[in-house]
């Protein structure tokens, strides 16, 4: 069922919404942007339906409601450790198509791979419920039809904002009885079916070219402009990523806790082991192993879909200008003449054995 709801009684919803859930959504945070006097849309808790900024693309995503940037996993003595607590209220997101395709990109990460589930990320996981903002048009870095992640029905609620009224459609039955005095209108969330932004996603199907795209020269190119800062890590949905240290309470070393922090497979120490080796050295290598994990091993190992849910925030804020979307577009290009000149040398060597013959 839909409803027609005026944003005074829809505040009065999100009241009674707050006794049982925590609500979160893209906010706007003044004067905090990344340029003087400008303005940082993150997530955080709304207490009111006019928080919610849903006419443009907040900076970050929403991933830090269950896999914050800082999370205590527990903390010890030396006698005994203790599991961190979480809230028990439930936990409701405004988000949109992509966003909420990308937590199942982070599902198969945290829940699904190796057989171990992960249980801090899976406490607050189970507690989430969406509720689905429409996009419109997009925006002019989102590629998300390209990737396949601009539709889904993975939500409870969706609305729309009109001025000074809210469509909602109801899909859950645990929200109905907040809707039965609203006016009852024909109502279904609208997705995106078109982005400027277009991206052709290589197709890598063998070994053999696999060990060819590692050592494609485009790569060196990003020595020089890459600065491994980690922003695009840091923004996008599908990033999973951590490092853990334990933070010591006393002199004796004997009381404190083990946090997860969010870490960034762009940054130079990343894979910096002991002794000091290190895998990846080079920003370009760093860059390969990134845009191939978002559309390349992922799949190749969950089999289903691409990492990358194509929202383009990374390009949004990547201080030097580097475009994931243009590096894939480029990437393809170089495939595809890889593929080419395997096709001419086939040729080629058909012809030379047929003269011997």
């Amino acid at each position: 069922m839909s409803y027609y709801v005026s944003v005074k009684r829809m505040n009065e919803i999100l009241k009674e919404l707050q006794k049982h859930y925590k609500v979160y959504a893209p906010m706007r945070f003044e004067k905090r942007g990344r340029y003087s006097d400008t303005d940082l849309i993150r997530y955080a808790e709304i207490n009111s339906i006019e928080d919610v900024v849903y006419d443009e693309k907040s900076d970050f995503s929403p991933k830090e409601v269950i896999y914050p940037i800082t999370q205590a996993l527990f903390y010890f003595t030396e006698y005994e450790y203790m599991e961190s607590k979480v809230d028990d209220k439930k936990i409701l997101i405004f988000a949109r198509p992509c966003d909420i395709n990308g937590f199942r990109r982070l599902d198969t990460i945290f829940l699904k791979n190796g057989g171990t589930e992960d249980i801090y990320y899976k406490r607050l996981r189970e507690k989430i419920k969406f509720i689905l903002m429409e996009c419109g048009e997009g925006w002019d870095t989102c590629f998300c039809v390209s990737m396949g992640s601009n539709k889904t029905d993975d939500y409870s609620l969706a609305v729309r904002f009109e001025n000074d009224n809210i469509l909602v459609e109801v899909k859950d039955d645990e929200f109905t009885n907040l809707f039965v005095d609203e006016k009852e209108i024909e109502f279904t969330p609208e997705f995106v079916t078109s982005n400027p932004t277009k991206v052709n996603i290589p197709e890598i199907d063998s070994q053999e070219l696999l060990e060819k795209i590692y050592d494609l020269d485009m790569w060196k190119s990003y020595n020089s402009r890459c600065i491994s800062c980690g922003a695009c890590n840091a923004v996008c949905i599908t990033c999973s990523c951590f490092n853990t240290l334990d933070i010591i309470y006393t002199e004796n070393g004997k009381v404190g806790e083990r946090r997860r922090v969010q870490a960034s497979c762009m940054h130079e120490d990343f894979t910096t082991m002991a002794g000091g080796l290190g895998f990846r050295k080079t920003a370009g290598e760093r860059m390969r192993f990134r845009t191939l994990h978002k559309i390349y091993d992922y799949k190749a190992r969950f089999k289903d879909e691409h990492m990358c849910v194509g929202c383009g925030r990374c390009d949004e804020r990547c201080p030097e200008l580097i475009s994931s979307s243009t590096t894939i577009n480029r990437l393809y290009d170089e495939v595809e003449k890889l593929k080419k000149g395997e096709a001419t040398q086939t040729i080629e060597q058909t012809a030379s054995t047929e003269e011997v013959k």
